[in-house]
């Protein structure tokens, strides 16, 4: 519930929608939504995600997860988990401009508890250039996620697009004597020096894999 109504009335300040905008959007009274957003009522997961469509945020949902109780409590145990779904691209769709997403589509999404500042996205990792012998390693068939809203400092994770190319690239971002370079996690692989020719689409937030 916190997470909800932290999300949304951080995306209802950046679309500047106020309460009574809102709540005319959803057919109610501004007041009910003042409830919400104050924790005074709890609306339920339908309202949840209607709030989430009308800003938006449609590829977004709230999930109720029921638990099997442990053997000392004497009720199940109900709670709405931060999950929230967003859609899987390839390495060309990265590239495009993703100013405007549809709503629930048909395409395929995601689940996670992460919370992203922009419009995420998941890519599947392919290739080995990020499989390290060492340490830190993304190998293929691994799904990363990646937010275009947080800072590319050094050291992150990012997916990036060079001019005259079609497709992205998934490279660590590394600073060595005042030049920025996009680094393999493989060292088989050459580092390429950051120019104005390459654009950074996001920040790799997390990696996930399936068995």
């Amino acid at each position: 519930m916190d997470n909800w109504i932290a999300l949304v009335k951080a995306n209802m300040k950046d679309r500047k929608v106020t309460q009574e905008q809102l709540a005319e959007r959803l057919g109610m009274s501004q007041g009910g939504v003042g409830h919400w957003l104050n924790k005074r009522r709890v609306p339920s997961l339908a309202d949840m995600n209607r709030v989430l469509a009308e800003l938006g945020l449609g590829y977004l949902e709230v999930a109720l997860e029921i638990r099997e109780r442990a053997v000392q409590e004497p009720v199940l145990e109900q709670h709405y988990n931060p999950y929230f779904r967003y859609p899987v691209s390839d390495w060309q769709q990265a590239c495009e401009l993703r100013e405007e997403r549809a709503a629930y589509g048909p395409g395929r999404y995601e689940l996670t508890d992460y919370h992203a500042r922009g419009e995420a996205f998941w890519l599947p990792v392919t290739g080995d250039a990020m499989t390290a012998p060492t340490g830190m390693s993304i190998g293929a068939g691994m799904m990363i996620l990646v937010d275009p809203a947080i800072d590319p400092v050094p050291g992150k994770l990012v997916v990036a697009q060079w001019a005259g190319s079609s497709q992205a690239t998934f490279r660590q971002l590394q600073e060595e004597s005042g030049q920025r370079y996009l680094v393999p996690l493989n060292p088989t692989y050459p580092k390429a020096l950051l120019t104005d020719d390459c654009r950074l689409l996001g920040v790799v937030v997390q990696a996930s894999a399936k068995f």
